[in-house]
């Protein structure tokens, strides 16, 4: 049973800790580099898995979970580490990188943009199994829906025992707004972010969030979990765990602000 007070504590200070350096136990920082398709965050923990620092910036160096540009993330990754290194007033080296479930032959280039930034890579694994590492539940189906794909990791007895992940993100629902309105990328992205027009935008997108849904009923059935944790930027469109359950039949929370979810269990998972 997922704890959803915690988890929204914890995410609260994650997303806190953007504007607010907090005070970590010692000088031993694990952190998260999480390469998404629509931004870059790195988290940044004490060894107690308390939020110190956060660093992000919108990208467009990665499509469904594969970077390509990596000139374009190895700066992105560098600038954000060098803002951090100046917060913290150290240097910080070990990290954690994770991937959409189903890319891995992606692990290298990952790899070489955290290295290439100055960390050394002490784990990695795959997304939604990060993000448990927050959720910290035993069985369920965890669901990471980012900018370019849908991931998912079933969990029994508190272990991943299957993957999955297929291209369909935040991306795809501004290329809809975008069409449906008129306007370019830019300006749908602007509309989807804006809390105020979600029950306007809702019944546009919806078919694309139907189809999220449909990823996870092809991969499992009402009897392999009883309930669906959703994390990654693009939950934070209202209403969409209704969707999720009427769609898939199994129940479906996500807690206040999904975003961060991913990243900080990437960090949770950093090696030091």
């Amino acid at each position: 049973m997922l704890d959803l007070e915690r988890v929204n504590s914890l995410i609260s200070k994650v997303e806190d800790s953007e504007h607010e350096t907090f005070k970590p136990k010692n000088d031993r920082f694990k952190v998260g580099v999480d390469l998404g398709t629509a931004y870059i965050v790195v988290v940044v923990l004490d060894e107690d898995n308390n939020p110190v620092a956060c660093e992000k910036q919108a990208a467009e160096v990665l499509r469904d979970g594969v970077v390509i540009d990596y000139t374009g993330a190895l700066r992105i990754v560098t600038e954000l580490r060098e803002k951090l290194n100046k917060r913290l007033d150290t240097e910080l080296v070990n990290c954690a990188i994770a991937m959409p479930a189903g890319t891995e032959s992606s692990v290298q280039t990952h790899r070489y943009v955290a290295e290439g930034a100055g960390f050394e890579v002490t784990n990695i694994l795959d997304e939604p199994s990060a993000a448990n590492a927050v959720y910290q539940i035993d069985n369920g189906v965890v669901v990471d829906i980012g900018g370019g794909t849908t991931g998912l990791a079933l969990l029994k007895d508190g272990k991943v025992v299957m993957t999955a992940d297929e291209p369909t993100g935040g991306t795809h629902l501004s290329l809809v707004l975008s069409g449906n309105y008129h306007v370019s990328f830019e300006e749908a992205e602007s509309i989807k972010q804006d809390y105020a027009r979600h029950k306007e935008i809702m019944p546009v997108v919806r078919p694309v969030v139907e189809k999220m849904a449909s990823i996870v009923t092809k991969h499992l059935d009402k009897n392999s979990a009883d309930t669906i944790y959703l994390c990654g930027g693009t939950c934070n469109l209202t209403g969409i765990e209704q969707v999720f359950e009427k769609q898939t039949g199994i129940h479906t929370i996500k807690p206040k602000n999904p975003f961060f979810v991913t990243p900080t269990g990437i960090a949770m998972n950093c090696i030091i």
